[in-house]
Parts: C-alpha cells; structure tokens; sequence
C-alpha cells in the first residue's frame, strides 16, 4: 500500500471515529450546540456542522431552535431523534422470556416478562414471535424502525462458530444459533446473558472503567468488562463464577463438583427454604421469621466473600445483580459491613454496587449489539 493509499485510510477512519463521537455525544443530551460539540470532542467548527448536517440527512439529528445569547450570535441547538431506530432485547431462560425496546439513547422504552417454560421447539418460538409482534404494537412504534433482536441466552455463545456450544440451564449442547435466529421474525445477534446484563449495567451505573458483574439468580454467572469491552477468556468461559470453590468439598453443586460458589449463593436455595418463590422468602424476611433470618444471614456471609474474592482478584468496581438484585437495596447496609470486615486492604465499600435495572438487564443489553452496530455503520 502505498502513502497516498495510507492516508486516505486513516483519513477515512478519522472521519468514522468523529462521526460515531458526534452521534453519541448528541444521543447523550437532551439538546447540545456546536460550539459545545466542537469543545467537548475537540475538534473544528466546520467538522462538527458538516457531520451534523449529513447526520439530519439520515433522520437521527435535527435542529432544537437556538441557546439564549452570551453577546453574539445566539448558537443553534441540536437534539438527538432517539427513536428514529430501535432494537429489540430477548432473554430466553428456562421458565421465562423477557422483551424489551430501546432506543439509540440507550433508554429502555417498554418491557415485559411472560412466563413460558422453554423448549427448542416451532411452537414455542411461535408464542415468542406471536408475543414480540404484540409487544412491538403495544409501543406504537413501527416494524421498519426494528434494526433487529439481541437475543441473550443463559451458556457459552460461540459467535465465531455460530454455536451455543453449552447451556445447563436449557439442557443444550452444541446448537447452531441459526435454529433460534431462523425461528423469530428479525434479524438476531446473540449474546451471553450475564454478559448482557453487566454491558447494561456500565451504562445505567454510569461506570466509564472497569467493572466485574456479578449474576446471582437461580444460577451464577457473572461478565469480566475491562474499560467497556467484554473479556470472554481462551474458552469462552469467563466470569464462570459459579464453579468457582467457595467451600473445599462441601455442598454439592448441579455440575457435580463440591463446594461451588453456586451451592451456596444460588437464589433456589432461598425460595426452598421458604418453600415458595424469591418473593415469598423475602416476604417472610421482612415479617421477622427467625428462621429465615439465621438462613439469610448465612446466605449474605457467603455472598460477602464472594464479592470481596472478586475485589481481590480485580480491584475494581463489583456489581451484583440477577434476582437478588430486585430486593438487596434492603440488606445494603449489613452487607457493606460484611465487606468491610472481610478486606484486607480499607473498610471502604464504595466499590460495591447494586444493580441499576432490577428487570430485564439482560435483554436490555443484548438490545445494545444492534444500536452500537448501526451507530459504528453511519
């Protein structure tokens, strides 16, 4: 390749890195002027105007009157027409399936949650279908807005082979994403569903680094993400915390080892104690049943460790969610003391967060595969 090649390269990658910079910055705010565009990014007036301009071409920008004057001439403003397209979030779990719509913004427009036990089966992706359609009149919104569906799903999803090479949860090995994909009426891109969730929850803690996510549900997983980007490991398996050893040979975990961190900090075990659903447990909790009182204070000494382990390991920001996400705003202040005893370093706990969506994290961050691929495609 030659300079002259070289150059209009990397001009070329300049011009795509300030435009997808732009673009966010203006999805980023209610209204913002150029003047303000050009500072914030650091680059000149005329690149700003003319990136705008192409961008109002394509429907996702337009003018939003002016800003009131500082002495000169007052400054346009620009506001950010977040619907113009939109994505469609999927979470496939065993019992359930959950929906959601967003934005280009970022912002989760509608959700929901049918209760529905899985099955790889033309019937059961009918009702997904039939339900997804319904959803999408519900929202009032049009079909050829849809770019397309994320689709989380509880195993290892291999991209690159276009497998979900293994799921426990839904009792698969080894089957071509195109079974799903070919079975919903929109295009489909698939990922992990703790590594959805934990994607979702950067944006909606407002977390600009590093952080860990931590799933805790019927199951354990979790999502590594280093300055944004997701950290998949050799094989596909990182944040496999719930295999992870919490108690050398004590309980016994699904997968057949002992001691998992999935024995003792699976959200199953609090629902059979109370021999009803999560809800019940802590229903009763709250009701000051004794019992459930000792158990969960066991339950949150375990989970203490865990997350100190992961701030150990990592030394950044833990996140926790899943279903115990939904009711630990309650419990925050004993288990920020256990975490405060348990590190070696500082009692201070602020690295500890509680998950920002209590409902449909996942989905909603499968949804960001298509609105960060469409945005990187303008």
């Amino acid at each position: 390749m030659n300079i002259t090649e070289n150059k209009r390269v990397s001009n070329q990658d300049v011009k795509k890195i300030n435009r997808l910079n732009i673009i966010r910055s203006i999805l980023g705010c209610k209204r913002i002027s150029q003047q303000d565009l050009a500072k914030k990014l650091d680059i000149s007036w005329p690149t700003v105007l003319q990136n705008v301009r192409e961008l109002a071409d394509l429907g996702l920008v337009q003018e939003a009157g002016t800003f009131s004057s500082t002495g000169g001439r007052k400054a346009r403003a620009f506001a950010p027409i977040s619907d113009a397209k939109l994505a469609l979030g999927l979470d496939i779990t065993r019992r359930h399936f959950g929906l959601v719509l967003s934005d280009l913004a970022g912002e989760l427009l509608y959700y929901e949650r049918h209760r529905q036990p899985f099955a790889l089966t033309d019937g059961y992706f009918q009702l997904v279908a039939e339900a997804m359609e319904d959803f999408l009149r519900t929202s009032g919104y049009s079909a050829d807005r849809i770019l397309g569906i994320g689709v989380s799903l509880p195993g290892i999803v291999d991209n690159e082979r276009q497998l979900l090479t293994y799921s426990h949860t839904l009792e698969l090995r080894d089957i071509p994403l195109e079974e799903i994909a070919g079975r919903l009426p929109y295009p489909c891109m698939f990922i992990n569903d703790a590594n959805a969730a934990g994607y979702a929850e950067l944006r909606g803690l407002g977390i600009t680094g590093s952080a860990v996510y931590l799933s805790v549900s019927d199951t354990i997983g979790g999502a590594i993400l280093n300055s944004g980007r997701l950290y998949h490991g050799d094989n596909l398996r990182a944040g496999e915390f719930g295999h992870a050893a919490l108690v050398p040979d004590g309980r016994l975990c699904y997968c057949g080892k002992r001691g998992c961190v999935d024995a003792y900090c699976s959200t199953k075990l609090l629902a059979n104690y109370a021999d009803t659903e999560l809800k019940g447990f802590f229903d009763a909790l709250q009701q000051g049943d004794s019992r459930l009182q000792e158990w969960w204070e066991e339950y949150l000494d375990y989970l203490s460790i865990v997350i100190n382990n992961l701030r150990m390991s990592f030394d950044c920001d833990i996140i926790v969610g899943g279903y115990v996400g939904i009711f630990l705003c309650a419990y925050e202040k004993a288990l920020r003391e256990k975490l405060a005893e348990r590190n070696t370093f500082d009692t201070n706990t602020d690295y500890f967060r509680i998950c920002h969506y209590k409902y449909e994290a996942a989905a909603f961050g499968a949804s960001f595969l298509w609105l960060d691929s469409f945005l990187r495609s303008i």
